[in-house]
């Protein structure tokens, strides 16, 4: 499957225009899911794989793909589903999340669509907090469900958790006492590791679940006559997300007066195309690939730092 990606720099040109490309693939079913292209290296036909002892289940062997040995996870079994046959005739979307590069084993890959993250929706509600589901689409009037991969991955291999007690020691307590820290993430696992590292800091959190969510948030504030740079320490933010991306976030924000102030960090899970200049290029002050409790908590500090110096 030669063309199945464009380069990189082909796909950053969606950069600001809260657009993505989404390959659609199928688990043994006939319904379809998608995932993000940025977050996917290279698509193939399953190779053998070595099994492991001891392993997770749901992780069906290991693959030695280009001089790197990978993890293999069955996405259906991740999900709640039964395995995947017949993995000679399946495929492994080879994708990095989390500093971290793995195989999802799939039974078929469709084709990328190009699509506005406003035609990206959250799960219905009542899919519960147990749903893998991050988000719902429709293509060609059939319903695509996108996996909450982060989920997936927490329970496989559930990440560091705690903050090394050295990085909070300093008393911040004014600090803590006069601003929030606004957290804007998709994942409920995301939020949740983000929202204990930073109060387990002293700050109170306030979470939104897309960027639509967070710039509504932040324009309440205004509304009200309030300054939102003097209540929201900084903006931590998701890229990948329904309805509103974290790129348009940061764009609507600096497009804003009352807005354009504030303090962006984004945090994503698409660490391995992401560079300073392309930081630079959707306006945010800072990036910082997920998830490391311990860099995370730095990067608050600094900031905490910067504002007492000011």
């Amino acid at each position: 499957m030669p063309s199945i990606l464009d380069s990189v720099n082909q796909r950053t040109q969606m950069v600001g225009q809260n657009r993505l490309e989404l390959l659609m693939f199928k688990l043994g079913s006939k319904q379809k899911y998608g995932i993000n292209v940025f977050k996917v290296k290279e698509v193939l036909q399953c190779p053998s794989l070595t099994e492991l002892p001891k392993r997770n289940p749901v992780v069906r062997g290991v693959a030695h793909i280009r001089g790197h040995t990978i993890s293999v996870i069955d996405l259906s079994m991740a999900v709640g589903g039964g395995a995947l046959t017949d993995i000679n005739n399946c495929f492994i979307i080879i994708a990095e999340y989390n500093r971290t590069t793995q195989g999802f084993l799939v039974s078929s890959v469709e084709r990328i669509v190009n699509m506005n993250w406003g035609e990206i929706h959250p799960p219905p509600k009542g899919s519960g907090s147990s749903s893998y589901l991050t988000a719902v689409t429709e293509v060609d009037s059939e319903l695509v469900e996108i996996i909450d991969v982060e989920k997936v991955l927490s329970e496989v291999a559930p990440p560091k958790s705690w903050t090394e007690d050295t990085i909070v020691e300093k008393d911040e307590s004014s600090v803590k006492e006069q601003y929030k820290i606004l957290v804007v993430d998709d994942s409920a696992v995301a939020r949740n590791q983000v929202k204990k590292t930073i109060e387990s800091m002293g700050f109170e959190v306030v979470t939104k679940k897309n960027g639509r969510e967070g710039l509504d948030f932040l324009l309440s504030i205004s509304d009200e006559g309030r300054e939102p740079s003097k209540e929201i320490l900084l903006v931590i933010s998701d890229i990948e997300m329904p309805e509103m991306d974290g790129y348009t976030l940061t764009a609507e924000v600096r497009g804003q007066p009352t807005l354009k102030n504030l303090y962006i960090m984004l945090h994503t899970s698409l660490s391995g195309v992401f560079n300073q200049a392309m930081v630079k290029r959707v306006g945010a002050d800072d990036f910082l690939a997920k998830f490391s409790p311990d860099e995370l908590a730095t990067a608050v500090k600094s900031r905490i730092e910067a504002v007492q110096d000011n």
